[in-house]
């Protein structure tokens, strides 16, 4: 990564960090995708059980990722000012953070994940398969949450079209195995959709070795030496990374769960309903991959300027990013409304559920928006290690205002299951308003903090 100039070579270089993020991203997200999708295949239950089984994992997964994103900015950051001897440990220390935070999931998920799924009151069936699935799934948690650590290192470089291909490397892998696993093809046995959890915890096994083998073996990732000095735990760094990480946690997880939050609302209604709210929540948050890859560039460009003290070109970044997430929201928007029928098809064959896809999914279209401003907001905001405010936010516009509308909407209008997506859509406007404000607060003053160090 390097310094720029000019409008044109900003958006060259944002663009080049962009897009393999963007790759990684549908790559990483493509697994849940293709689980749900291809279970969908094996029966409605198939369907409902792995959707449950991920709603309740993803909300988790990237709430405790998200600690870990403060790798990103720290890195970014210590690039920018020319500390490069101080990055090795600081990967390290977050390779230990991410071991303990993987070994407490396991550890409350054995006492947590049957009372919950117990209180949803679903068919005894789809309640089997949702907890087989989180059980399968269970066997690649400690693989992911070391390979977030190790990409967040990579990304922070500037190197994002490594994690693209290691990504898109797993990618196939994922397919095949869901191939084998869930339709129980040449002699392996037919899982339903509990073989989509093992296909994909294998595959987070495999990524995290090819990620180890490149950081070791190729440059500029050999050139720091990651593994090959021994640092004990530093409570100091454990600070910064947790300091960082849990705003950025908390904020992601308040986003993510109020989805879980819906689906479990959502069980009072029958299966078909909950069904087709899965499919086009998960088509709607694939389609989130592409806000969230800005946000997640523009924390590695505004880091990189905010370390070596650049502002105005921190700002610039922000103004490239936020103003082609929504150009982009807009052509996604457009795309749903216009072959919503088509979409609802890759998830289900069942008539009843294709109808009523189709009928979230026009409610999918307004989430682009929203999700087109807050999301880059939030990344630039953290390339100032600025995560406070984005964490009340979140609380705030999904658990004090979107879901509670949506709860009066559906219950005691006529809006039924749909009145939750409207509360949803609310909260994530509240969201967009607020990180708007804080963003502009926020550069001004590091602005005027530089030009009064010039002057004195």
């Amino acid at each position: 990564m390097n310094q720029t100039f000019s409008k044109t070579e900003k958006m060259k270089q944002f663009l080049f960090i962009l897009l393999p993020i963007l790759m990684t991203q549908f790559g990483m997200f493509s697994m849940s995708f293709f689980d749900t999708m291809m279970s969908g295949r094996v029966g409605a239950d198939d369907l409902a059980g792995v959707a449950i089984g991920s709603s309740l994992w993803m909300p988790v997964f990237t709430g405790l990722s998200g600690i870990l994103m403060s790798i990103t900015p720290i890195v970014a950051q210590l690039i920018g000012a020319d500390k490069k001897k101080n990055v090795a440990f600081t990967v390290v220390q977050g390779l230990y953070v991410s071991i303990i935070m993987a070994l407490i999931v396991i550890v409350i998920g054995f006492f947590v994940v049957n009372p919950v799924l117990n209180a949803m009151n679903l068919d005894p069936n789809v309640a089997r398969i949702a907890l087989d699935y989180l059980v399968a799934l269970s066997i690649g948690i400690f693989p992911l949450f070391i390979y977030t650590v190790l990409r967040n290192f990579i990304d922070a470089l500037g190197q994002t079209r490594t994690s693209m291909f290691i990504t898109l490397l797993g990618l196939p892998i994922n397919v095949a195995l869901n191939y084998l696993l869930i339709f129980g093809k040449f002699g392996f046995p037919k899982l339903g959709g509990v073989g989509a959890g093992y296909a994909t915890a294998i595959t987070y096994w495999c990524i995290l070795l090819v990620a180890i083998w490149i950081i070791t073996r190729k440059d500029p990732f050999q050139s720091f030496q990651v593994f090959r000095t021994f640092y004990k735990p530093a409570w100091p760094s454990f600070k910064e990374i947790l300091g960082i990480g849990i705003p950025i946690g908390f904020a992601i997880f308040f986003e993510t769960s109020i989805f879980s939050a819906v689906t479990l609302f959502m069980s009072a209604y029958d299966t078909v309903t909950i069904a087709s709210h899965q499919a086009a929540i998960n088509f709607a948050s694939f389609l989130y991959m592409i806000p969230l890859s800005i946000s997640m560039a523009l924390t590695i460009v505004v880091g990189f300027e905010a370390g070596a003290k650049r502002f105005e070109d921190a700002k610039m970044y922000s103004r490239i990013g936020i103003l082609l997430a929504v150009c982009l929201a807009l052509l996604g928007a457009v795309f749903l409304f216009l072959f919503k029928e088509k979409v609802a098809a890759l998830y289900t064959t069942d008539p009843k559920v294709l109808a009523l896809t189709t009928h979230f999914l026009i409610y999918a279209v307004f989430f682009q928006l929203s999700d087109a401003i807050q999301a880059p907001i939030q990344g630039a905001l953290r390339g100032y290690k600025d995560v406070n405010i984005t964490f009340f936010m979140a609380l705030i516009s999904y658990w004090v205002i979107g879901l509670p509308l949506g709860y009066i909407l559906a219950n005691y209008t006529g809006l039924a299951a749909f009145g939750y997506w409207i509360g949803l859509i609310s909260g994530l406007a509240v969201g967009a308003i607020g990180l708007s404000y804080r963003l502009k607060t926020i550069q001004k003053r590091f602005i005027s903090s530089a030009q009064a160090s010039k002057t004195a």
